[in-house]
């Protein structure tokens, strides 16, 4: 997974340049170890998938809950050709990609803030994710990418309408901790208007994004669609 992340996140460097969506998440062996250390019935859901979540291949999107163990914590996994990744469609705040050969395809979308606080804080641009990797059998990869170290053994809490999810953090990005989560996580974003996250740096204050969801169905739609993904 580590390598998904770092993978796909480069392709985004690249592939979002103008846009400024940088991202370098990484997941180290400790997260798997402390990982595999949660309920049994986080890693009985990710038992046979291994994860992605962006990076300079994508075929390894990045989802720290794959290491080790499968989805919950991300090993490495050998580097496959990189293929550019190919922009299936925009709506809104949403872009969609898809990159790889079919037998090894990886879908997903990328969603930029359209409010942050506080306004000028120092960091990257943060930005929310959905990955599918169909040939893993994995799919609704939820990741948000705050832009700046978050502090150590810290939550980034996600509120969609009447709806809060508490996402596990690592580094500079966070993750829902079961792909159960997963799905509840990405079925609210499609219903919703608008999700506020709220991560906490090492130093200074919290901080809070605000993403317009009006056009998210759209993109899903878009990923769905390009990785055989049915709802």
């Amino acid at each position: 997974m580590v390598a998904y992340m770092r993978k796909i996140r480069f392709q985004l460097v690249a592939v979002l340049l103008l846009s400024a969506l940088v991202a370098a998440a990484a997941i180290c062996p400790t997260q798997a170890a402390e990982e595999k250390k949660r309920p049994a019935k986080h890693h009985s859901k990710h038992a046979a998938k291994k994860k992605p979540q962006s990076a300079a291949d994508p075929k390894s999107a990045a989802d720290p809950k794959s290491a080790g163990d499968v989805k919950p914590a991300a090993p490495a996994k050998p580097a496959a050709s990189a293929t550019a990744a190919q922009r299936l469609g925009e709506a809104g705040a949403w872009t969609a990609y898809t990159a790889g050969e079919a037998a090894s395809r990886v879908c997903y979308l990328v969603g930029k803030p359209e409010k942050t606080e506080p306004a000028g804080a120092p960091r990257k641009p943060p930005m929310a994710m959905v990955t599918h990797r169909p040939a893993e059998n994995v799919a609704n990869v939820v990741s948000f990418v705050e832009g700046y170290l978050l502090k150590e053994g810290s939550e980034v809490a996600v509120a969609v309408g009447t709806g809060k999810f508490e996402l596990f953090t690592k580094d500079d990005s966070a993750w829902a901790r079961t792909s159960d989560l997963d799905k509840s996580i990405v079925a609210a974003l499609a219903k919703g208007k608008r999700a506020v996250v709220k991560g906490q740096p090492q130093k200074g204050p919290a901080t809070t994004d605000i993403y317009p969801l009006d056009g998210f169905p759209k993109a899903l739609a878009l990923i769905d669609k390009a990785c055989g993904i049915k709802r």
